[in-house]
């Protein structure tokens, strides 16, 4: 049986962007597990989404749009104990993103911190036969933070490792996560990078910012990186509209980016560019030479560019015509 499905674990949250105007906000679906998943059904790659959600307006509108897209939620968690998460984004000038914060929630935790093992256990017969037609596992490290979400994502990749899923990580490094959190607000900066590193060897392939390099590996040389992990990882390196850099399949290189004048909003760029990457590897094959990987990574980068030409992560990703089409005028 050929895998072609992917299986996306993590956070779905609300990204509280403030208008342009700084009078307000507006609310967008996002979370980079979430975005991922919704990304590879535009681009046509059949994905399931495992998280929990709080039962309520949000999550309600989550699974709309999970529907919309035909995403998998077979494994999904409501939880009526905890709320959505509702992240406040502020941005720049030049539309690049930072977190301010959470919307306070009249309950204890939020969803995503209480991803349970046991109701992953309840449904393990269903799971186990989603990996065997699952080629990717593609995870962050914001769970990590939640002692109950965590022990459940060691959990299931553990059992993805039987059945041959290639595990991605996105390393994601979002330190507000760490220090809201009733679970590990008491952790050192040391502390939470080492428990970081050591998740990091789960991965086949591992795709992190320039300034997450340097924070946790001292280098941004993506093969230097890779001898640093036990299962020495295809490595990608992404620096915004900066030339990526990479090692994959035993190659290494640098491949330019394409910018605009007309970026609005990066919120869920990386998350575009890596279900872009994934859908690439997925339906052309692993790339085995530098011509390949330089068209998996353009394919990738055109991805996230038009994500950025709109408010919101999920809303703006674009669908694969769009991007073949984007890809086409660069030719022609």
């Amino acid at each position: 049986m050929q895998k072609k499905k992917v299986i996306c674990i993590g956070e779905a949250l609300i990204d509280r962007i403030r208008n342009k105007s700084n009078k307000g906000f507006t609310d967008f679906l996002g979370g980079a597990p979430a975005n991922v998943a919704c990304a590879l059904r535009k681009l046509k790659i059949d994905s399931i989404f495992i998280g929990s959600l709080g039962a309520d307006e949000y999550g309600k509108k989550f699974i709309a749009k999970f529907d919309e897209l035909e995403v998998n939620l077979d494994f999904l968690q409501l939880d009526n104990d905890s709320s959505t998460r509702v992240v406040n984004v502020d941005r720049d000038k030049l539309g690049d993103r930072f977190f301010s914060g959470f919307e306070e929630s009249s309950h204890s935790s939020f969803a995503d911190e209480v991803l349970r093992k046991k109701l992953i256990e309840k449904e393990i017969l269903n799971l186990e036969e989603s990996f065997l037609e699952t080629k990717y596992l593609v995870t962050g490290t914001i769970l990590l933070s939640s002692p109950i979400s965590s022990e459940t994502i060691f959990f299931i990749l553990e059992q993805a490792k039987k059945f041959e899923v290639k595990i991605v990580i996105d390393l994601n490094w979002r330190e507000v996560f760490w220090d809201h959190s009733s679970f590990s607000s008491e952790i050192s900066k040391a502390a939470r990078v080492n428990l970081i590193k050591k998740f990091l060897n789960n991965a086949n392939v591992l795709k992190l910012a320039k300034e997450e390099a340097i924070l946790f590996f001292e280098d941004e040389n993506p093969f230097l990186i890779s001898q640093q992990l036990s299962n020495r990882p295809d490595v990608i390196i992404t620096d915004g509209k900066n030339p990526v850099v990479w090692y994959i399949n035993g190659l290494q290189g640098i491949t330019e980016t394409l910018s605009s004048q007309k970026i609005v909003d990066t919120t869920g760029a990386g998350d575009a560019f890596l279900a872009g990457l994934i859908s690439k590897f997925i339906n052309s094959g692993y790339p085995a030479n530098e011509l390949d990987i330089e068209e998996c990574i353009k394919f990738a980068s055109v991805c996230g560019l038009l994500t950025c030409l709109g408010e919101g992560a999920i809303e703006q990703q674009p669908y694969y015509e769009k991007v073949n089409k984007f890809l086409g005028s660069l030719i022609s």
